[in-house]
């Protein structure tokens, strides 16, 4: 029960990573705000939290939005008492095509949720885990925080902010109690993936040193550690969860 007594925020919670990292988080004694727009599947993960013992509640927020940013925090903080940990989850793959035909307007959904999103959502955080005393932050990247991928521009320059953001956090408020780290996993088996064919997904998998795709658990299981205090001295970091595909 390493998170017994802190308050957590996870966005994207209504299905893959997030949701597993919701659980994870409740299963670890935190008190947990469960946001997503998907509202059915978001109550789905409330309802798994509070079936198994745990406290739970679903805000619905769109966190490309500074003002429902605000309001989710405050909603947590109004109920529970305080904020101690936020995952910044939530965020949507875009279109594929190369950058001179990427759609304008595309590029700006991307960027809103996938950057601006984290920032947002950060900006409201940190305040309120200052009040209460300090916090953690573990932000949602990707292995393309770190390397390219074809005609993904957007989703690319997202999470490659997103990690630079990410650093920008731990120097500003390493002295005053908040750690901050990101985490990059390559494909995991997520609803992001739906709509990709058979062929795809085989090619996908041969790109990873273990020859599949990762289990959203165990991306959970590692921004579980990242929240914890057994992760007190780390902060600033990159923490690729990869199955070998940088490694390629």
């Amino acid at each position: 029960m390493e998170l017994l007594n802190k308050v957590a925020i996870v966005t994207g919670a209504a299905s893959g990573i997030g949701r597993s990292v919701a659980l994870a988080y409740a299963a670890a004694g935190a008190r947990v705000v469960v946001s997503d727009l998907q509202e059915k599947e978001a109550l789905q993960t409330v309802d798994l939290i509070t079936k198994a013992g745990g406290e739970s509640f679903f805000f619905k927020a769109d966190v490309s939005s500074a003002a429902e940013n605000e309001a989710l925090v405050e909603a947590a903080v109004q109920t529970y008492g305080g904020l101690h940990i936020a995952c910044n989850n939530a965020g949507i793959g875009g279109v594929s095509a190369p950058t001179g035909e990427y759609p304008v307007e595309m590029w700006d959904k991307v960027i809103g949720v996938n950057l601006s999103g984290v920032f947002y959502g950060m900006h409201y955080q940190i305040p309120a885990m200052l009040r209460s005393g300090g916090g953690t932050i573990v932000n949602m990247a990707s292995i393309l925080g770190s390397v390219g991928f074809a005609n993904s521009p957007a989703y690319v320059a997202a999470k490659h902010g997103v990690v630079g953001l990410t650093k920008n956090i731990a120097l500003e408020y390493g002295s005053k109690g908040i750690r901050a780290n990101a985490v990059g996993p390559a494909f995991i088996k997520t609803p992001l993936l739906k709509d990709m064919d058979a062929k795809t997904i085989d090619w996908l998998v041969s790109k990873h040193a273990m020859g599949r795709l990762g289990e959203p658990e165990e991306v959970a299981e590692l921004v579980l550690w990242l929240s914890s205090s057994k992760s007190s001295f780390v902060t600033g970091s990159y923490y690729p969860i990869d199955g070998g595909y940088l490694a390629q």
